[in-house]
């Protein structure tokens, strides 16, 4: 999918990611990586907030903040009320979304500048009780009552992959092993190492094959990103006084699947085709020419 005018992510912003930011709430972690974006842009915060035209936020469940409506709750606290605002989740892929709906409230034209923040606050509980929560992301009526949990699902999808493609663990491991060292320069990262396959794989097991180091962690942490029309980008740059770096986004696509594990095809992951064909067909490039293309499901 693609849109008639360009549309630019003009800053990104993050907060320090942990295991638990207990010294700061929701709304203040987003202010970390909302204050990043002003500083990257040399914008004053006043002048955002007469920019900017409005925000979506997401975050993945309500159960971690014990808190309804809590999108509304950041954009209050940032002072971008009543100007317009909304909320996205859709599982692990609801950063994705956000960026996306900001990205169609631009392209629609219905903004020039539109803010897309997210957060997840998962130290509230216990490890166990988070767990819960995100498998309550799972079909409740089949899945779950059974014993279900996520990191159980990725292992199982992971097995099969093996059993119908022949990858290995050795694959596997090397992914923990890349993911891990590339954060050791990202000084906002939560768990950086200088591992090898060995240590990966000679980490506990959670659920076969994957062991502790190859799993994500609980998080406490936000982020965000302020995208603009040509117009918007014109604001910005006259607020600021100087030429603003900018990334055109090109294409967007997305796409899903059964939300039942034993209802969705062998040797095939139905949306990450139709994905990334949208993606191609929006940005009009030609296979080969992305070395690493990114999906996030």
């Amino acid at each position: 999918m693609r849109s008639t005018q360009p549309i630019y992510v003009l800053s990104g912003g993050v907060s320090q990611f942990a295991k638990a930011r207990t010294d700061k709430t929701f709304q203040a972690l987003v202010k970390e990586a909302y204050d990043y974006i002003l500083s990257d842009l040399d914008l004053e915060h006043r002048k955002a907030v007469e920019l900017i035209d409005g925000i979506v936020t997401s975050y993945f469940s309500d159960h971690f903040t014990n808190q309804l409506m809590a999108g509304i709750m950041v954009q209050d606290y940032l002072g971008f009320t009543p100007k317009p605002g909304h909320r996205v989740e859709g599982g692990g892929a609801t950063g994705g979304i956000c960026f996306q709906e900001a990205w169609k409230a631009v392209a629609s034209g219905y903004m020039d500048l539109c803010l897309a923040v997210g957060f997840e606050t998962m130290s509230r509980v216990n490890t166990w009780k988070g767990n819960e929560f995100i498998a309550l992301a799972s079909d409740t009526q089949f899945d779950f009552p059974v014993g279900g949990f996520y990191s159980g699902y990725y292992a199982m999808m992971v097995a099969r992959h093996m059993k119908e493609f022949g990858s290995t663990v050795d694959q596997l491991s090397m992914v923990a092993v890349k993911n891990r060292k590339n954060a050791i320069y990202n000084s906002f990262a939560q768990n950086p190492g200088d591992y090898d396959l060995e240590d990966i794989q000679n980490s506990d097991t959670v659920a076969w094959p994957l062991n502790l180091l190859d799993i994500c962690t609980m998080s406490d942490g936000a982020a965000g990103v302020l995208l603009a029309s040509e117009e918007g980008l014109n604001k910005i740059e006259k607020a600021t006084g100087h030429k603003i770096p900018k990334v055109k986004v090109t294409g967007i696509g997305r796409g899903t699947d059964m939300m039942r594990m034993a209802d969705r095809p062998h040797g095939d992951v139905i949306l990450m085709p139709h994905e990334t064909q949208q993606d191609y067909e929006g940005s009009q490039f030609v296979d080969g020419k992305l070395k690493y293309p990114g999906i996030h499901s």
